[in-house]
């Protein structure tokens, strides 16, 4: 009998063991409006991630040869890379050079766990390109301050882009205003016929969705002034009602030193959840 318990408990801890060398997984980290990839490393959230065990596999650029990656080319079990995207684009156009590089890092990592991280406007490129690219197999998406219901500030951009302000930007060293145009349209509060009322009502592909809201807590009211919470919880997207998780944490808009080691415990928790699952089936098996 003694023996018996030894093996059953022998034969868990395998599995267990099997279930955790099964995580490798790679981590796309997609920049919001008018950011580059360097803002997840300025800000400190790469830094984060690298003192969670996570390795930094470098930048990734898009050229007439294709992608490229340059910095540092770290591989591990655990691996991330930032991009570049043309950030005053519509949401289409930078889906596109998003889904060219997800095809480079699938060439480079075929078989580990996908996993996106988008800023503000970074996470509805993401969930885009998810939703027109299902075979990529994305195994979770985490955004951070997303307009995934849009947001009154692209709208105020857009009626800026139509007075006479438009025409001294240029002037004034703020032609990104004129240039962006068809994003704040994109970005703009949901209604029929917008690509976010359609985006927010197409199949979502199998995966963790988690939306990261800064919430409005201080004494003042104040929060995120660009996004409000409620356009930032995934939950409220009617293809993803009871599917998505939420975390509200204080904060403004943009990226902060602690994402990195929010990102990291995140993560943690879903790498824990999917060698739990593996464990479970294998036993099944």
């Amino acid at each position: 009998m003694r023996t018996l318990r030894r093996l059953r408990w022998l034969s868990g801890v395998l599995l267990w063991a099997l279930a955790l060398a099964a995580q490798a997984s790679v981590l796309v980290l997609v920049p919001g409006y008018l950011e580059g990839g360097d803002s997840w490393r300025d800000t400190g959230v790469a830094a984060g991630l690298s003192r969670a065990g996570w390795a930094d596999g470098g930048h990734l650029r898009s050229g007439p040869q294709g992608v490229r990656v340059s910095g540092a080319r770290a591989r591990a079990m655990r691996t991330f890379y930032t991009v570049d995207l043309p950030a005053e684009a519509p949401l289409l156009v930078q889906a596109g050079f998003l889904k060219a590089y997800l095809d480079a890092v699938r060439q480079h990592h075929p078989d580990e766990r996908l996993l996106l991280a988008g800023h503000s406007a970074g996470g509805v490129v993401a969930r885009l390109t998810m939703v027109q690219h299902p075979d990529i197999g994305v195994s979770s998406l985490i955004t951070l301050a997303s307009p995934h219901l849009g947001t009154q500030s692209a709208e105020v951009g857009s009626l800026a882009g139509q007075s006479p302000l438009a025409m001294l930007a240029p002037m004034l060293g703020g032609d990104t205003l004129n240039r962006s145009q068809a994003l704040y349209q994109d970005l703009a509060r949901e209604r029929p016929n917008s690509l976010l009322y359609w985006l927010n009502r197409q199949p979502h592909p199998s995966a963790d969705y988690i939306s990261i809201v800064r919430r409005d807590d201080s004494l003042l009211g104040l929060g995120d002034l660009v996004v409000p919470a409620g356009s930032q919880d995934m939950r409220n997207v009617p293809a993803l009602r009871g599917r998505a998780r939420s975390l509200q944490v204080s904060g403004g808009h943009g990226l902060e030193q602690a994402d990195g080691a929010l990102l990291a415990r995140l993560l943690a928790s879903l790498e824990l959840e999917h060698a739990q699952e593996n464990t479970a089936d294998a036993r099944s098996h």
